[in-house]
């Protein structure tokens, strides 16, 4: 009984260790309510520092709460981030400067949106719905990844532009509750 009751504790013990060490950190999840649910993004800026910190920048600012899915490809990726809602703008601030790395991208990949100048990207984001986004490793730089909620990704409405678009209804870190 006593070896059982070790045993017990040491496994709970264990347990508990791994969920703390799984645990978001709060400045470095994104969260995105959408109308289906929330997604968490865990951002990346030991891969792409200075595109998580435009991230973190643009979500305090409250600049991509409201902001439309303006092209949507199944079984490919969700674009957002534009405030015109059609794929052309951006915020404010200067274009970053390319991060790419070799990390695949794959369902959850979060990536940097631009134009044929790797150096265009701004405010503008894609997550990936499967390994159809294989394609991007070291021409896009991934700066995060979805580690809950993807099933709400899923549900994003399909199109370029989708017929009646979803939006980021709020977005902000988790260190930032709202």
């Amino acid at each position: 009984m006593i070896r059982f009751l070790m045993s017990l504790t040491l496994a709970l013990f264990a347990l508990a260790s791994t969920s703390r060490a799984q645990a978001p950190d709060p400045q470095n999840t994104l969260v995105v309510e959408l109308k289906t649910g929330r997604v968490l993004i865990k951002l990346r800026p030991d891969l792409a520092p200075k595109h998580v910190e435009r991230i973190k920048l643009l979500a305090k600012e409250g600049f991509y709460d409201n902001i439309k899915f303006h092209r949507v490809i199944d079984g490919f990726m969700a674009q957002t981030g534009d405030p015109k809602g059609i794929g052309i703008g951006g915020s404010s601030y200067p274009d970053l400067p390319a991060e790419f790395t070799s990390e695949v991208y794959k369902r959850g990949s979060v990536g940097a949106a631009r134009t044929a100048n790797p150096n265009s990207a701004n405010s503008q984001f894609f997550i990936c719905f499967g390994d159809g986004c294989r394609g991007l490793t070291g021409q896009y730089t991934l700066w995060g990844e979805v580690v809950e909620g993807m099933e709400n990704v899923d549900k994003i409405a399909k199109g370029e532009p989708p017929p009646a678009p979803d939006v980021m209804q709020k977005v902000y870190l988790l260190a930032d509750k709202k």
